[in-house]
């Protein structure tokens, strides 16, 4: 069944119509439903593209925590062959918000790492919800400097709304990972490609997002804070975060124009839960289109041209 978010509820009620008139026509096959479903459906479609063609900054937010929106296994597993995860960060332990690992991504060696959600309440318990704590950030350290010394590019998916702030993470001192992780990725001498997938919140995600390439599906956000914890800070009314949401420039195409990312990547319509299989096929062309525009770059190159990247943030207007 699908998952329905607040401002689709128009287009809950065409296709549940729809669902009716089928359901209908199976209990009595002398009953004619075939001018009206066209009907429905394509009023239903035209509707779910005016929708998703004015998002707000809050919408898309929402639509980037969709419960079905493809998550890290989901991309391993469509565009990964013989991957072979690595875990552990051979200091403390497993973090299973981070995953990682080696495979082959259509036919040449690579080093994935990536957060994870999960997908049902066990899973998300077992993830902790793409929520990493230091050990998660000290593996893909672990990970990225594997892959420097085997010249191996090293593709990052994030989604997450920030590091893990509980006490433990702060005793492990997961602030000191964060800032390790980042600094890892500015100094890698191989090519490092980065898409924000669903969220990317705060530390935690620029930790893996400090990339050549800094790629971002059409509905994904990129916040410095989530805009309920900006609210919250600022008007001390998290009832605020969709002024928020507006306010903190969230979206990709806010990001993209202020050259924060690199490229955006259209989702389908509807967002990238309703066609899966497509947004992650579409994901791993992008891929391999900037992995081939990398791959003639030397390790200097590669980090001289990281480096003005970012020190050019920021930049914008500023004479």
């Amino acid at each position: 069944m699908h998952t329905y978010l607040d401002f689709e509820k128009p287009i809950a009620e065409l296709e549940g119509k729809v669902q009716e008139l089928r359901l209908l026509a199976q209990d009595d096959p002398t009953v004619s439903i075939t001018d009206e479903v066209a009907k429905l459906e394509q009023k239903a479609a035209q509707l779910l593209q005016d929708t998703y063609s004015a998002l707000t900054p809050w919408q898309k937010l929402q639509v980037a925590r969709h419960p079905r929106r493809p998550h890290f296994v989901d991309y391993v597993e469509r565009l990964i062959e013989d991957f072979t995860p690595l875990a552990g960060d051979r200091l403390f332990g497993e973090d299973a918000a981070i995953m990682g690992g080696l495979g082959r991504f259509r036919g040449r060696s690579v080093v994935v790492i990536g957060h994870e959600k999960g997908s049902d309440t066990q899973g998300r318990m077992k993830h902790n919800f793409g929520l990493a704590r230091p050990e998660g950030y000290r593996k893909a350290i672990r990970l990225m400097k594997l892959a420097e010394r085997f010249e191996i590019p090293v593709v990052t998916l994030v989604d997450t709304q920030g590091a893990y702030p509980g006490s433990d993470s702060e005793e492990r001192g997961v602030a000191e990972a964060i800032a390790r992780s980042t600094d890892c990725c500015l100094s890698l001498g191989v090519p490092l490609i980065s898409v924000i997938i669903g969220e990317g919140g705060s530390g935690g995600a620029v930790a893996l997002a400090s990339a050549n390439r800094i790629l971002m599906l059409e509905h994904s956000v990129y916040s410095v804070i989530s805009p309920e914890g900006a609210a919250s800070i600022l008007w001390r009314d998290s009832a605020k975060a969709k002024d928020a949401a507006t306010a903190m420039k969230i979206t990709a195409q806010n990001l993209h124009q202020l050259g924060v990312i690199d490229r955006v990547l259209p989702e389908p319509i509807g967002g990238a839960h309703r066609e899966r299989a497509q947004m992650i096929k579409e994901t791993g062309d992008a891929i391999e289109e900037e992995l081939r525009g990398l791959e003639r770059l030397d390790g200097e190159a590669l980090k001289r041209l990281r480096r003005e990247k970012f020190l050019a943030m920021g930049r914008v207007g500023v004479l």
